[in-house]
């Protein structure tokens, strides 16, 4: 889904919303990936990139976030930094869907973008045994329905959210 986002109506009069958030997700690194499946929500940390405003991760087929993707996609994620100070609370809450990537060119763009942000999976797929582990990891993108930054640097509960297509509120189980 290369849709373009759209301003809700409380996005910020200035338009600079994807510009915020672009930069915000640029600055940090670790999502907070909730799923939800038979056994009830989850949620685990990842390491991602960013191509546009998808985002791409690498993860062992066998964890539990990753068999619930693969059983129900629609997933929601969280980005913030450790923040001690209620007035500087900063981050994004993003809803959409995950999968697995398949393709070949897509399965080497997501490797050379998580590569290129993060060096060290290069150079430790130099060592045998670990090289094998991340050859045999999986690759996901998140395509977001909507992103939400809450900024409380703007004010108390701030929020400017960009929306992707139109969804359906409530919608969290597959394909209900």
């Amino acid at each position: 889904m290369d849709n373009a986002p759209t301003l809700s109506a409380d996005a910020n009069p200035g338009g600079d919303t994807a510009a915020r958030i672009a930069a915000f997700l640029d600055a940090h690194h670790v999502m907070s990936l909730a799923t939800c499946a038979a056994h009830g929500p989850h949620a685990a940390n990842v390491l991602y990139a960013r191509n546009g405003f998808a985002l791409l991760w690498v993860s062992a087929p066998q964890t539990r976030h990753s068999a619930e993707i693969e059983a129900n996609p629609h997933v929601a994620a969280t980005v913030a930094p450790d923040c001690p100070n209620f007035g500087e609370i900063c981050g994004v809450q993003i809803s959409g869907d995950a999968h697995r990537i398949v393709g070949i060119s897509e399965r080497r763009l997501a490797r050379a973008l998580l590569e290129m942000r993060y060096p060290s999976l290069k150079r430790l797929s130099e060592t045998l045994s670990i090289k094998r582990a991340y050859e045999s990891a999986e690759l996901y993108r998140l395509v977001p329905r909507r992103i939400v930054i809450i900024d409380n640097k703007r004010g108390f509960g701030h929020k400017d959210t960009l929306d992707f297509e139109a969804f359906e509120p409530g919608r969290c189980g597959p394909d209900e």
